[in-house]
C-alpha cells in the first residue's frame, strides 16, 4: 500500500481516525515515542500491528485512552490505589497493568488476561484517540527489535508501504517508552519496564515501589512477559552494541584496545573534550539521554557504525529507563571495568 504523511491539523487527524476506524494502522506521534495504533477491539487490526512490526505475537500491547475513566470499559477490576495514581500521572507516561474484559481481545494483551492501561498527553494522540471513538492499541512504530522511533521520519523509513498513514506530530517529548507498572495489594506497584514516570515520582503516590529483576536482567526460560519490552532483545540498531561501566579513563582506554574500522562510541555530552576516538554524543544527564538514544543509534547505524561501545548511563531516576533500553540494545552484553 502507499502509506500517507498526514499533519497535525484536525482535517488530517479526522483522517487518521478514519483509517483507525476502518481497521487500518496509522503511526501516531505521542510524548513517549512515536506509536502504531491500531483500535485496539479489533482483532484483525491488531494483527496487522503485529505483521507489519515483525512481533512476536506474546509481546503484549498497550491500550492508549483519551481519559482514565473509560478503563471501566475494558477491564475486570481496577484498584483503589490505580485511581490515585491516574489522578497524579494521567494523561502522561505511566501504564498501568489491569485485570482486562472481553472486550480486550486476547491478541491484543498477548495471551494474558491483564492488559496495559495508558492515557497520553501528546495533544494529537489525544484527539485521534477522541476522534476515533475507540481503544488504541499503540506499540512504537517500529520493525521489531529496532530503536524506536521518535520522528515521523523513523516511522516512515521502517513502516512505508506497510501502514496506511503517518501522522508528522515533530519530535517526541520525552524520546522512551512508557513506564509500565502493575498494582500489588492496596499500595504497592511494581515497575515493569522504567520510564520517565520514576520510582521517586511513584513514591509520591505509592507506599513502596518495586524494580523488578527483569528490568535489567533477562526472563527466566518459560517466564511469561507481563509488559512490553521484557523478553526479548529490544531497541537494537543494526550495530553491535556494547554497554561499558567505570570512569572515563577507564572507557577511554578500553575503546583503546578495541579500537578499529567502524568502531564508534556513545558518551556523555562532557565527554568530548577528552575523548580521542570516534564517537557521537548522547546528552549531558538523564533526561537529555532518554530523549535522544533512540535517535544516536539509528544515527550510528545511517555512518556506518559496527561495533558501539557506549558509557553506561546511572541507574536512577530515568537514568534506570536509559539504562534498561541499552542493556536490551545490547543483548545483556556489559563490560565492567
Amino acid at each position: 500500500m502507499d502509506t500517507v504523511l498526514l499533519n497535525n491539523k484536525e482535517k488530517d487527524l479526522e483522517i487518521a481516525a478514519e483509517f483507525i476506524k476502518k481497521g487500518e494502522i496509522v503511526g501516531i506521534p505521542t510524548e513517549t515515542v512515536y506509536g502504531l495504533g491500531a483500535d485496539a477491539s479489533n482483532e484483525a487490526a491488531v494483527r496487522k500491528v503485529f505483521e507489519a512490526k515483525g512481533r512476536p505475537a506474546d509481546n503484549p500491547l498497550i491500550v492508549h485512552l483519551a481519559d482514565f475513566s473509560q478503563a471501566v470499559d475494558y477491564t475486570s477490576a481496577i484498584p483503589a490505589l490505580a485511581y490515585k495514581l491516574a489522578k497524579r500521572f494521567c494523561p502522561g507516561p505511566l501504564t498501568m497493568v489491569l485485570p482486562k474484559n472481553d472486550r480486550i481481545p486476547m491478541i491484543t494483551s498477548g495471551g494474558l488476561d491483564t492488559v496495559g492501561i495508558r492515557v497520553p498527553s501528546h495533544p494529537v494522540m489525544h484527539r485521534i484517540i477522541e476522534l476515533a471513538g475507540r481503544p488504541i492499541a499503540a506499540p512504537s512504530a517500529n520493525t521489531s527489535g529496532y530503536p524506536s522511533p521518535t520522528s515521523a521520519d523513523h516511522v516512515m523509513r521502517d513502516m512505508n508501504g506497510k501502514i496506511a498513514a503517518v501522522v508528522d506530530g515533530g519530535s517526541s517529548e520525552f524520546g522512551v517508552e512508557s513506564t509500565v507498572i502493575s498494582i500489588e495489594g492496596e499500595s504497592t506497584a511494581r515497575i515493569l519496564r522504567p520510564g520517565c514516570v520514576t520510582r521517586e515520582m511513584l513514591l509520591e503516590v505509592c507506599d513502596e515501589v518495586i524494580i523488578d529483576h527483569a528490568i535489567l536482567h533477562e526472563l527466566e526460560a518459560g517466564q511469561k512477559a507481563a509488559s512490553p519490552g521484557m523478553k526479548y532483545k529490544h531497541y537494537s540498531p543494526k550495530a553491535d552494541i556494547i554497554m561499558v561501566e567505570g570512569s572515563l579513563e577507564g572507557f577511554i582506554s578500553y575503546v583503546g584496545e578495541h579500537n578499529g574500522d567502524s568502531v564508534y562510541s556513545l558518551i556523555f555530552d562532557n565527554d568530548r573534550d577528552n575523548f580521542p576516538y570516534r564517537y557521537m554524543t548522547y546528552g549531558k544527564d538523564s533526561s537529555q539521554q532518554a530523549h535522544l538514544l533512540f535517535q544516536r543509534l539509528r544515527e550510528l547505524d545511517d555512518i556506518g557504525a559496527k561495533v558501539v561501545y557506549v558509557r553506561a548511563p546511572e541507574t536512577e531516576g530515568v537514568g534506570l529507563a536509559v539504562y534498561n533500553r541499552l542493556i536490551r540494545a545490547a543483548g545483556f552484553e556489559v563490560i565492567r571495568i
